[in-house]
C-alpha cells in the first residue's frame, strides 16, 4: 500500500491500495478510525488519484468532520449506557457498581477502562439473555446458547443449531436498539436468511424495528470509537 497526500488545512493522508480486481476508483472512509482509503485499478497511475481525490475533497472533509474522535471512560467522565451518558465516579468499592445514577468504580484510574467494560459486559449479557428469551417465547422456539463477542463487522447472528452471538457494545445504545438486535436474531431461529419472510417475522416480534435499524446505521460505529484500554 502506499500513500497520497491531499493538500488543504489540514492536509489529508489517504492510504492507496492497488486491485487488479478494480475496474473504477473508489474512495472509502472508516466509521471506526476515519482512515481514507483510496482503491486503484492496476494501471491507474497515482496522479489520476490524485486526481480522482481533489474531485471529491468536498465528500471526504465532510465526512471525516463528521467523525467523533475516539471515547476513553475514566473516572470524572462519562461512559454510554442504554443511550445515555452514565457518570463514573470513584469510591470505596471492590468492583464497578451502579449507584445513585452513577457508576461507581474503585478509585484506580489505571484500571477504571478495564473495570467500566467489565461491567457492561454483565449488564450486555442480562440486558440480551431477558431480551433474546422473551422474542424466543413469542416465536415460540428456543434458542442455544448465548455468547458476547466485540465484533465489529456485525452486532449479532444466529447458528444454525441456534447459538446467538452479540455485541456487548449494545449495552452502551438505547435499549429498544439492543431489543432490535435480539429480535432480529431470534428471527433466524426462524428462517436463516434475509428474506421477506424474514423481516416479516422481526416485525412481528418487533414493529418498530426500522427506525432502531436506521439508529445503528447512523450511530453504531461511535460505539466501537468508545476504548478502554
Amino acid at each position: 500500500m502506499g500513500r497520497l497526500v491531499l493538500e488543504g488545512n489540514p492536509p489529508i493522508e489517504v492510504v492507496v491500495r492497488r486491485s487488479a480486481r478494480a475496474r473504477r476508483l473508489s474512495l472509502r472512509v472508516s466509521q471506526l478510525d476515519g482512515r481514507a482509503t483510496l482503491t486503484l485499478p492496476a494501471r491507474v497511475s497515482d496522479r489520476a488519484g490524485l486526481d480522482f481525490l481533489r474531485g471529491r475533497e468536498d465528500w471526504l472533509r465532510g465526512h471525516l468532520d463528521d467523525l467523533r474522535p475516539e471515547q476513553r471512560p475514566g473516572i470524572g467522565g462519562t461512559v454510554p449506557y442504554l443511550g445515555a451518558d452514565l457518570p463514573v465516579v470513584a469510591g470505596p468499592v471492590r468492583g464497578p457498581d451502579l449507584r445513585d445514577g452513577a457508576l461507581v468504580v474503585p478509585p484506580d484510574p489505571a484500571r477504571a477502562g478495564a473495570r467500566i467494560a467489565a461491567f457492561l459486559k454483565v449488564r450486555a449479557r442480562e440486558a440480551l439473555a431477558r431480551a433474546s428469551a422473551r422474542h424466543a417465547a413469542a416465536l415460540g422456539r428456543d434458542h442455544g446458547r448465548i455468547t458476547l463477542r466485540d465484533t465489529r463487522s456485525r452486532w449479532g447472528s444466529c447458528s444454525s443449531q441456534g447459538d446467538l452471538m452479540y455485541s456487548w457494545r449494545l449495552i452502551m445504545a438505547p435499549e429498544p436498539v439492543l431489543d432490535y438486535v435480539a429480535a432480529h436474531e431470534v428471527a433466524h431461529l426462524a428462517h436463516m436468511d434475509h428474506s421477506p419472510a424474514f423481516w416479516a417475522c422481526v416485525e412481528r416480534l418487533f414493529p418498530e424495528y426500522r427506525a432502531r435499524r436506521s439508529w445503528l446505521r447512523e450511530h453504531g460505529a461511535a460505539l466501537h470509537r468508545v476504548r478502554f484500554d
